[in-house]
């Protein structure tokens, strides 16, 4: 069984990636939204014309399942390069994400008058 890199690990090899190929003044805020814009538009392509049906079994298909795997790889590469250079924890951006959102959208639950 293949262990799963953490997310630390993750961004360490991204920026020795980017640092080996001297990327790293590409690499702003702007640029790297931008890239992110770009291939989460590429995932949505995979998507644009398929039925709610077909869309639910997309993975299926090898060669569909494996440019989506590929898009999701690359979304999630420029979202973990863009929180290394904001200094962004994003599983703590997300985690109080979830929190205000449990607030902000209370589960559906036994009215406490009754």
């Amino acid at each position: 069984m293949t262990e799963h890199p953490d997310l630390a690990g993750l961004q360490r090899r991204l920026a020795e990636f980017a640092a080996a190929r001297d990327w790293q003044p590409f690499h702003t805020p702007k640029n790297l939204v931008a890239a992110l814009s770009v291939e989460a538009s590429e995932l949505v392509e995979i998507f644009q014309w398929l039925t709610p049906e077909q869309s639910a079994r997309v993975m299926d298909d090898p060669g569909t399942a494996h440019r989506v795997r590929d898009e999701v790889a690359d979304v999630l590469a420029y979202l973990l390069q863009l929180c290394e250079v904001l200094g962004v924890d994003p599983l703590a951006a997300l985690s109080a994400k979830i929190d205000r959102n449990e607030k902000r959208f209370p589960a559906p639950g036994p009215d406490p008058a009754d």
